[in-house]
């Protein structure tokens, strides 16, 4: 299981997200990505201002689990669905 936030360097709420969220995951790897760098423009360009977003695995609209701010319920619900699956 994998989480990814898309943040940028500035943004509060993205840095608000990370915090609340990193307890939450545990040892579960969690891939921050610029959507200002570079490398990312094509997430930019789709995302713009619209940060933070947390993904569950990778990055697609059905694996959205929050945008703007951390909704713990919908992420304990991922994390224990994974568990079940194991």
């Amino acid at each position: 299981m994998r989480f990814i936030l898309l943040s940028r360097a500035y943004c509060h709420l993205c840095d608000e997200m990370e915090a609340a969220l990193r307890p939450l995951i545990g040892a579960a790897p969690l891939d921050v990505l610029d959507v200002d760098a570079p490398a990312h423009a094509a997430l930019e360009t789709r995302y713009g201002d619209a940060v933070p977003v947390l993904f569950a695995d990778a990055i697609a609209p059905e694996r959205e689990l929050c945008r703007y701010r951390l909704d713990a319920d919908r992420v304990n619900a991922h994390l224990a669905g994974a568990r079940e699956i194991r």
